[in-house]
């Protein structure tokens, strides 16, 4: 069960407890059945009220009953951008991508991860200090619990764990897929300016869990692990995190299936630009310059004149990391696989490679389905994203050949045009 609305005030109460929530007020004197009541912030608290996120937690204990956080082996997170020399060179990553991530752990910045599993948090969850997380799985679903209730998340779906939100994924078998992780600012909807009113991802598609608690004791430890300044760190304590019986505010997770984007395109000549296809973003504090975007390319049909239809060669003031969820990408139908990643770096030439370049200069133009059965996506920042040097010195999948798609390219310049 689910919830509809992006940002919404939503109220939920587990039904095994009704009347869980207070009535008139957030923190009485003796909450309802018990309850400890405790608010989590999304924003500062003198924030514009259209700004201002949080949500009232009512729980069977609050979640400050832990022992200690002591540092935990971090295996390939890295928070130090410097171990690696800068390179502008165009990359792709082959099935499962290697580990990317950029700079900024300053309150300002965002990071791409790559994950592969195979085994659920057992008796373990993880929540964000740095930032908030969005993920895409790529193969296999994940069944994610969170304080607010649980979520199903399947590939083609996204969900959307903000800052500090305690949660524990169950997987079904080998499972991978991408992370987008921002620092300093929240996702939103991007302004549709004149598109009016409607289109795009429309609000009442996001989906927030509704309230579920379990209240369990676990006499041999549950560990909590927080990431906090780009390190793991773990707590015992002996109850499960997921107690919380009711809840009400606008800062929850959520999740949004790709397929109900309303595709915005051209329908005379020439490109519009890919923000058109932007799902959610999150802004900095220069006006129309984002930290991140989430921007997806999905089926949708071609009817553009006289145009070269797939994406055309461009170097770009933001960083590009493309990837993709299933069937293949239209500009590069052979080299990109799903699961794979490619990242071009800001001011970096890129555009299709020359098999497409062929194929779409001489093809006859008609209405056609564009990316039909497939779905690719691109995290683009205004940010320097750099591949970790894990990424770089252990991983066997960097295509090392990715720029000679672009070697048979060939001049058809002809001074003398038209022929």
């Amino acid at each position: 069960l689910y919830m509809s609305g992006f940002g919404n005030e939503h109220v939920s109460e587990d039904p095994r407890c009704p009347g869980a929530l207070p009535e008139g007020q957030n923190n009485p004197q003796v909450c309802p059945y018990g309850l400890y009541a405790e608010q989590l912030s999304g924003s500062a608290f003198t924030c514009p009220r259209p700004t201002n996120k949080r949500s009232w937690l009512y729980r069977i204990l609050p979640s400050v009953c832990h022992k200690p956080f002591k540092p935990l082996e971090e295996g390939h997170l890295t928070h130090n951008w410097d171990e690696v020399e800068p390179d502008p060179n165009q990359e792709r990553g082959l099935a499962p991508a290697p580990l990317l991530a950029p700079n900024g752990l300053g309150r300002n910045g965002i990071a791409v991860h790559i994950f592969v599993c195979n085994t659920s948090m057992i008796n373990r969850c993880l929540y964000n200090s740095d930032g908030d997380f969005l993920i895409v799985p790529q193969q296999g679903k994940l069944l994610i619990t969170t304080e607010f209730g649980k979520m199903l998340v399947e590939p083609n779906e996204i969900c959307v764990i903000q800052q500090g939100m305690r949660f524990s994924v169950e997987v079904f078998g080998e499972t991978r897929g991408y992370i987008l992780e921002v620092y300093g600012a929240h996702f939103e909807l991007p302004d549709l300016g004149p598109i009016g009113a409607n289109g795009l991802a429309n609000p009442r598609d996001f989906l927030v869990p509704v309230a579920w608690y379990e209240d369990r004791q676990v006499p041999g430890g549950y560990t909590v692990i927080s990431k906090y300044q780009g390190k793991l760190f773990a707590a015992q304590q002996d109850f499960s995190p997921f107690n919380v019986v009711a809840w009400h505010g606008n800062y929850t997770p959520y999740k949004y299936h790709l397929e109900k984007f309303m595709v915005i395109n051209s329908v005379a000549f020439d490109h519009a630009d890919p923000s058109i296809f932007t799902v959610l973003t999150a802004k900095s504090t220069r006006p129309g310059v984002a930290v991140a975007d989430f921007v997806i390319f999905p089926p949708r049909w071609g009817v553009a004149n006289n145009t070269f239809r797939p994406p055309y060669y461009h170097r770009n003031c933001m960083s590009e990391f493309m990837g993709l969820i299933k069937g293949h990408y239209e500009a590069k139908e052979e080299g990109f696989q799903p699961g794979g990643a490619s990242l071009h770096s800001m001011m970096t030439p890129h555009g299709p490679d020359a098999d497409c370049f062929e194929k779409a200069s001489k093809a006859k133009l008609e209405p056609e389905r564009v990316a039909e059965g497939t779905m690719a996506f691109m995290f683009e920042s205004s940010l320097s994203l750099a591949v970790t040097k894990w990424g770089l010195q252990t991983s066997n999948h960097l295509d090392k050949n990715y720029y000679k798609c672009w070697e048979p390219l060939k001049s058809h310049f002809n001074p003398n045009w038209p022929p």
